[in-house]
């Protein structure tokens, strides 16, 4: 593992402060990356109008902060069984072609 290499297991012990932690690489945790930067997408960016370096940053910080005060776990609103329904109808919806109407019977 790259922890037990000499050179990695020398600079943690002349750094203290850092910690490895290691995590799979199929771990659902960038997952949550993925949905807070959808969020500050959605919520901050898309409609904002920046006309500089600081405006931008600012919109952020103040973003970043109210989001932190009404900070509150993600809470999962399906079943399993109901999260997986949902994505085989959306993939069955986008695998046809556009504009498909089913045939109708008379």
């Amino acid at each position: 593992m790259l922890y037990q290499a000499p050179v990695v297991r020398k600079c943690l012990l002349a750094h203290p402060r850092f910690q490895l932690h290691f995590t799979p690489t199929h771990s659902l945790w960038i997952n949550q990356v993925e949905r807070w930067s959808a969020e500050l997408e959605r919520r901050c960016l898309e409609r904002g109008v920046f006309c500089s370096l600081d405006d931008l940053k600012a919109a952020l910080e103040d973003w970043i902060k109210a989001r932190s005060d009404e900070a509150r776990p993600f809470k999962w609103t399906g079943t399993p069984d109901q999260i997986l329904d949902r994505i085989c109808r959306y993939c069955d919806r986008i695998s046809k072609p556009p504009h498909y109407e089913p045939p109708q019977v008379w």
